[in-house]
C-alpha cells in the first residue's frame, strides 16, 4: 500500500505493476502485483499542500486530489481518508461524505480513524456498500490530543485500548485496519487476533502489508522530521527530492549562461529561402510604412 496524491503520483504506482510472466502459474505473487492499494491519504495536506497538520484539509480539497489520483492509478483499490471533521458530527455526515469520495473522487473505498467510537459510523457505511478500512494506534487527525505525533501503546492501558479499537473495528464490518506507530509486537499479537487484514506504519515488518506516504519514500520530502530523515518508520528508497534540485539548480546555471537552449538541438529550423523572404518582406513593410507617414 502507498499513497498517491496526484495524475503523476498515480502513474507511478501504475506503472510499477508488473505484467503476468509467461509462468504465471509458478511466479510468486511479488512478481505479478505492484501496489495492491493505493491511498489517497490526508498526509497529502503537509507534503502536497504545505499544511502543518491534516486538520486544515478540506473535504473540496481532498476531491480534487482523489480525482486526479483515479486518473492516473487504474488497478489498484483506490481508498481515501475521511478528513478531519467530516464525520465527527453525525453517522449522516460521515455517510454524506463517504458517499462524496466514492462519488465524485471515483474512490473505491474510505479510511477512517478511530476507536470503538467510529463504530456506528462503520457499520452503516459497510451496510449500505461503502468497503471501510479502519485505523488505529497513532491517528493524525487527533494529534494535538494525543499530546503530537506519539508512539501509542506502550503502557499496558494504551496497548488494550489499540487492541480493543481494532477488534470492535473488524466486528463492524471494516475490511482491513491500519496500525500506525505502535511497538512491533503489539502490531503482530493484533495481526494474530484479527481475521482481517493489517497494515503496519511504523508497526514492524509482522503486520500483513505496509504503507508509506509516496514522497517520504521517494526522498521528495525528507526535511520532516529530525535530523532531515523523516519519521522513524521512513525508509528513503529513491532521491527525488535530490535529483530535482540539482535539476533545477542545473536548469537556472545553463539559461543564465545561455547554454541552454543550445542551437540546432533545442530549437527548431527555419528554411534559409523562407527566412531571407521573411527578412525582405519586414524590410518592404517597413518602406511602405515610411511612405505612408510621410
Amino acid at each position: 500500500m502507498l499513497t498517491a496524491h496526484d495524475y503523476p503520483s498515480g502513474r507511478f504506482i501504475e506503472a510499477a505493476s508488473l505484467p503476468p510472466s509467461p509462468s504465471s502459474s509458478t511466479s510468486s505473487p511479488s512478481q505479478r502485483r505492484g501496489i495492491d492499494i493505493c491511498l489517497v491519504g490526508d498526509s497529502l495536506a503537509m507534503v502536497a499542500c504545505g499544511y502543518t497538520s491534516t486538520t486544515s484539509l478540506t473535504l473540496d480539497e481532498l476531491l480534487y486530489h482523489c480525482r486526479s489520483v483515479a486518473r492516473g492509478c487504474l488497478t489498484s483499490l483506490l481508498v481515501a481518508d475521511l478528513p478531519f471533521g467530516t464525520y465527527y458530527a453525525s453517522v449522516a455526515d460521515g455517510v454524506k461524505n463517504a458517499i462524496r469520495l466514492v462519488q465524485e473522487g471515483n474512490m473505491d473505498a474510505v479510511k477512517i480513524e478511530g476507536g470503538t467510537e467510529i463504530v456506528p459510523l462503520v457499520e452503516h457505511l459497510t451496510r449500505v456498500g461503502i468497503p471501510v478500512m479502519a485505523h488505529v494506534g497513532l491517528t493524525p487527525q487527533r494529534q494535538a490530543s494525543l499530546g503530537g505525533y506519539r508512539v501509542q501503546g506502550k503502557t499496558v492501558a494504551s496497548a488494550l485500548k489499540v487492541l480493543g479499537d481494532a477488534q470492535a473495528l473488524e466486528k463492524a464490518g471494516a475490511f482491513a485496519v491500519v496500525l500506525e506507530a505502535v511497538p512491533s509486537e503489539l502490531a503482530a499479537f493484533v495481526t494474530q487476533q484479527l481475521k482481517i487484514p493489517t497494515i503496519g506504519i511504523g508497526a514492524g515488518s509482522s503486520t500483513d502489508g505496509q504503507v508509506l506516504v509516496q514522497l517520504d519514500m521517494l526522498g521528495v520530502n525528507a526535511s520532516l522530521g529530525s535530523s532531515g530523515t523523516g519519521p522513524r518508520f521512513v525508509k528513503r528508497f529513491g532521491v527525488m527530492g535530490e535529483m530535482a534540485t540539482r535539476g533545477i539548480s542545473e536548469y537556472v546555471e545553463e539559461v543564465r549562461e545561455r547554454t541552454f537552449p543550445e542551437e540546432g538541438t533545442h530549437t527548431y529550423p527555419m528554411k534559409e529561402a523562407e527566412w531571407e523572404a521573411f527578412l525582405k518582406a519586414v524590410e518592404g513593410r517597413d518602406n511602405g510604412e515610411g511612405e505612408t507617414r510621410g
